[in-house]
């Protein structure tokens, strides 16, 4: 299972380490820079995909739950929401 993560002490905590250990090979993780703000629209996105398709949801079947995942990213993409970036690089301090 190939989990991505930011770097939050949660992630790579004593307790995390020692819980992994118990399932050598199980898991492959993959961290995302430490300095990827960009990322944040990421994380926004999948909070929002939890929030508004999974939370509270009972399903029957592996099958529904996959096909209800389908469907809530089908209705995002119908209407996709394009990120503009509102600065200029030549009026960015450095």
């Amino acid at each position: 299972i190939r989990i991505v993560l930011d770097n939050h002490t949660v992630h790579t905590s004593k307790k995390t380490r020692e819980y992994l250990a118990t399932r050598p090979g199980r898991f492959l993780f993959v961290f995302t820079p430490k300095h990827g703000s960009w990322l944040n629209m990421i994380e926004a996105f999948f909070g929002k995909f939890a929030r508004v398709c999974l939370r509270g949801i009972r399903v029957q079947t592996k099958q529904e739950l996959v096909d209800r995942i389908y469907q809530y990213m089908d209705e995002v993409n119908a209407a996709p929401v394009v990120p503009r970036w509102k600065y200029k690089m030549d009026e960015i301090r450095v």
